[in-house]
C-alpha cells in the first residue's frame, strides 16, 4: 500500500502520469482479444461446427490469460499504476462482460425470445450491469486505505473467472453434442448461468486473489519436473482435456467462495467478529 500512496504522490508531484509498457501491453491484448471475440460472435452462424462461436471462445479465454499476465507483471516488477487499474477495468468491462453477453445472445436467448427479443436483451445487459458494478467496486475498494482483504481477496466473484466459466461451459456443450447444439436443450443452462453470475459478482462472497503467491519462490527439481510433465500433457491433448477441465475448474473455484469461512480460520474469526459487533 506504501508503494502505491508513493506512486499516487509522486504522480501528483510531477503532473505527468506512470504508464508502464509492459503490463499495459498485456492488457490491450485483453482489449484485443475482447473485441476480437465480439466480432467473431457478430459474424457467427448456429451450424457446426460452430468455427466463429469457437474462435471466439478461445478469444475470451486468452483475453484472461492476458488479464492474469498483466497484473502479475506490474505486481512482479512494483508497476502498479493508477493508470494501469483504471485501464485494465476498461478492457475488462469488453473481454469480460460484453463479449460473454454477446455470447449467451447469439447462442440462446436470440432464438428463445424472438417474438419479444426485448426479453433477451435485458437478461444479457443484467450480466453486463452487475460486471460493471463490480468493476467499479474494485476499483474504489483498491483506493481505500487499510483495505486489509484487497491484497488476498476479491469482495464478489471476479469478472474474469465469470466470463472464462461461461466461455468453457459453453465450448463444454459443444464439444458433448456439437451437431445438436443449436437445437439441444442443454444450451438453456447458459441464461440461468449468466444470471447466477451477475448475483454473484456484486455479492459480498469473498474469493481468493492468488496475489500474496510467491513465484519467486525456490521450488524442488521434482516439483519443477512435475509442473513441466503436467503442462505438456494439456498441450498435447488440450482438445480432449480442456472443454471438461476448464469448467471443473472455475466451478470449483466458484464453489470454494461458499466454502471458505468454513475452511480458512481467518475468515471463520472475522465472521465471528461481524456476528458480535451486530
Amino acid at each position: 500500500m506504501a508503494d502505491n500512496d508513493d506512486n499516487n504522490a509522486s504522480e501528483e508531484d510531477d503532473g505527468k502520469l506512470k504508464i508502464y509498457f509492459l503490463p499495459n501491453l498485456f492488457t490491450a491484448g485483453n482489449l484485443f482479444c475482447g473485441f476480437l471475440a465480439i466480432t467473431r460472435i457478430v459474424e457467427s452462424q448456429l451450424e457446426a461446427p460452430y468455427p466463429a462461436i469457437k474462435e471466439a471462445l478461445f478469444l475470451i479465454l486468452l483475453a484472461c490469460i492476458f488479464d492474469l499476465l498483466d497484473g502479475r507483471v506490474a505486481r512482479l516488477g512494483g508497476y502498479e499504476s493508477p493508470f494501469g487499474r483504471e485501464f485494465d477495468s476498461l478492457a475488462d468491462i469488453v473481454s469480460f462482460g460484453v463479449a460473454p453477453a454477446f455470447l449467451v445472445h447469439r447462442v440462446v436467448l436470440r432464438d428463445v425470445f424472438a417474438q419479444v427479443p426485448q426479453i433477451g436483451w435485458f437478461i444479457a445487459s443484467v450480466y453486463l450491469i452487475c460486471g460493471a458494478l463490480r468493476l467499479a467496486r474494485y476499483n474504489c475498494l483498491a483506493e481505500m486505505p487499510n483495505q486489509k482483504d484487497k491484497s488476498d481477496a476479491f469482495v464478489g466473484f471476479p469478472i474474469p473467472a465469470a466470463a472464462a466459466m461461461v466461455a468453457s461451459l459453453t465450448l463444454f456443450l459443444m464439444w458433448w453434442d456439437e451437431k445438436d447444439f443449436a437445437q439441444g436443450n442443454w444450451r438453456f443452462l447458459l441464461p440461468g448461468i449468466l444470471l447466477f453470475l451477475s448475483f454473484m459478482m456484486v455479492s459480498e462472497v469473498k474469493y481468493p486473489s492468488f496475489k500474496t503467491i510467491g513465484w519467486k519462490m525456490k521450488r524442488t527439481f521434482h516439483k519443477m519436473v512435475l509442473v513441466v510433465l503436467t503442462l505438456g500433457f494439456f498441450i498435447v491433448l488440450w482438445e480432449k482435456i480442456l472443454p471438461v477441465v476448464l469448467p471443473v475448474i472455475f466451478i470449483v473455484y466458484l464453489i470454494y467462495g461458499f466454502v471458505r469461512p468454513w475452511i480458512s480460520p481467518q475468515m471463520r474469526r472475522d465472521i465471528e467478529e461481524l456476528e458480535e459487533e451486530a
